[in-house]
């Protein structure tokens, strides 16, 4: 008998929750089985779902096969159809020990073979936390779920709405990795900045941020992942420009740099707030730098259109991107709007990369000579501040930070 083996498609969110779910599932005593945490990000995300399932199958032909996560929530269907799965289960019941309990002694047996509830209908968020997740830096889950509803994302079916975990429970969970050696947390969710809407006398995310350093003196480095710019509050720019510990580092949900397909996508931002937000973050921390999602080719764009989206990554001064090619979702507004060529959106994300290497060479060019503090990954690469890669010609303990000067380049790495 073996530990249950878990595949992880998708987002950061969704590694941790595997994570969590490896730890139900042990304590269940499920043993033998194979658990696909897929993702719906795009129609791609779920092809390659499909694909790994059918290579699982291919590899161990005698293993049950479960399936979990936001596809499997959105397109039920599609996985119960497949032959060489075994259960099918939705994003609320993956994150319950009962789950996992009842699996064990009929995985194959009486219970439903599809255990999908209306995510729609739940309100709390997932009561388990892992305590570390990584060798290196912890996430922490604070949110999940999403209320908004951008005309190509899929996710909010697959997510649910916007729930938060209470500041408390999350500054409790911090200390405990303080506690365990964690030199680094990162807050993590679906619709980060809508954290605190649902709680009573309902906090910004800069309150929380602001909540966590104040209690966790001894924690030396707090992290953001993707934020919604216009939604960031007053606290959060102050954190930004007080806080040392709070890393100088954001990965921002901008989507494109042209109005009308912001308006069309059911953005809440236009083309200036995203520069005036970067400019301000900047200004109030200097060394800040941006990460961001783009999709290029979203239906009705023209090549002007795409431009200003290019035009954009100069204009906030990007680093890292992560570029998306447009693909419909079914269910969502924007696969009813008229569709671009393939061949143009296979073009416009070449551009958007093309251009986003050039940002990444920039940015390492600027590093040399400088002195970094760097959380140490494995033994030779580590990240600075900035989540800049660094490789080491020697060996450093993992998860300590190390400062070091930076000497040179090594591909899209910095060499120390």
């Amino acid at each position: 008998m073996t530990a249950p083996r878990f595949t992880t498609l998708g987002c950061r969110l969704n590694a941790y929750e595997s994570e969590a779910m490896r730890e139900m599932a042990e304590a269940a005593g499920l043993s033998d089985a194979l658990v696909v945490n897929t993702c719906a990000v795009t129609a791609e995300a779920v092809r390659k779902s499909r694909q790994e399932i059918r290579r699982l199958r291919r590899d161990n032909p005698d293993a049950p096969i479960i399936v979990t996560g936001c596809a499997a929530q959105t397109e039920p269907e599609t996985f119960a159809a497949m032959p060489e799965v075994t259960r099918v289960l939705g994003n609320t019941e993956k994150m319950q020990p009962e789950t996992w309990a009842a699996l064990v002694p009929d995985l194959i047996g009486r219970t439903e073979r599809v255990q999908v509830d209306d995510i729609m209908s739940v309100r709390e968020t997932a009561g388990h936390l892992i305590d570390g997740f990584g060798r290196h830096r912890a996430y922490v889950q604070v949110q999940n779920g999403c209320d908004h509803r951008c005309t190509f994302c899929i996710i909010p079916y697959g997510r649910g709405n916007s729930r938060s975990v209470p500041a408390g429970v999350v500054v409790d969970q911090i200390k405990r990795l303080v506690d365990r050696g964690f030199n680094e947390v990162v807050l993590t969710g679906v619709d980060l900045t809508s954290w605190g809407a649902d709680l009573p006398g309902t906090p910004r995310l800069g309150d929380l941020v602001m909540r966590i350093l104040r209690l966790v003196p001894d924690l030396p480095r707090l992290r953001i992942s993707s934020i919604d710019s216009i939604e960031a509050d007053e606290n959060l720019m102050r954190a930004i420009a007080t806080e040392p510990r709070l890393m100088p580092h954001l990965h921002l949900s901008l989507q494109a740099g042209d109005d009308l397909i912001l308006k069309r996508m059911k953005r809440r931002h236009l083309r200036d707030d995203a520069i005036a937000f970067c400019e301000e973050a900047r200004r109030l921390r200097p060394e800040m730098t941006f990460g961001a999602d783009i999709i290029a080719g979203f239906p009705t764009e023209t090549e002007a259109m795409f431009e200003n989206s290019l035009r954009l990554v100069t204009d906030c001064d990007l680093t890292w991107l992560h570029v998306f090619p447009y693909s419909p979702r079914k269910g969502t507004p924007a696969a009813r709007m008229p569709a671009v060529p393939g061949a143009a959106i296979k073009d416009r994300a070449a551009r958007l990369r093309a251009l986003g290497a050039t940002q990444v060479a920039r940015h390492l060019a600027a590093q040399q000579g400088r002195t970094h503090k760097i959380l140490i990954e494995s033994p030779r690469l580590g990240r600075t501040e900035q989540f800049t890669e660094v490789a080491f010609a020697e060996d450093h303990p993992e998860g300590q930070i190390v400062e070091a000067r930076i000497t040179g380049i090594a591909g899209q790495r910095l060499a120390a």
